[in-house]
């Protein structure tokens, strides 16, 4: 497994990679109907290009296949951390996580934060992050829950 910046042509297999994370969520957690408001059939490839052109994150390889990827802003946030449903539980959001608290201290950023989702709010406490609070968040009239967490580089 390698990681590689984003590249333009990529943004389609992202959005998709995106959608099936989201969508591969078991439903006890969040619902079908969560599901959807969160990441919407079909992926709105337009708008997925834009971000990510803009975003430039980092992305997992495995034999030319996406794994993963993750985004890092320039004040500290997380952005997107996913991962395909295929390489879930195989250190992929480990490596891709490892990838850029390296590049956040290269650009001496002292803090990470990220609104981790119910199930990446586990991943993230085990990197050092602290829960700050429970938000829940209103799309397409469905509630999502997630946590402001954050990390002192």
């Amino acid at each position: 497994m390698r990681i590689s910046l984003y590249e333009p042509q990529q943004a389609r297999a992202l959005a998709d990679l995106f959608h099936r994370a989201v969508h591969g969520i078991d439903p006890a957690v969040y619902n079908r109907h969560q599901q959807e408001a969160w990441a919407p059939t079909p992926p709105d490839y337009e708008f997925w290009q834009r971000r990510l052109d803009a975003k430039k994150p980092w992305l997992a390889i495995d034999a030319q296949r996406i794994a993963g990827f993750i985004e890092l802003d320039r004040d500290g946030h997380i952005d997107c951390l996913y991962v395909d449903p295929g390489y879930q539980r195989r250190g992929v959001a480990a490596l891709l996580y490892a990838h850029l608290e390296v590049s956040a201290r290269e650009q001496r950023i002292g803090r990470l934060y990220v609104e981790a989702s119910l199930i990446a709010r586990p991943f993230f406490e085990r990197q050092g992050f602290r829960v700050l609070c429970r938000n829940e968040v209103r799309r397409s009239g469905q509630g999502l829950v997630n946590f402001a967490m954050e990390k002192m580089l």
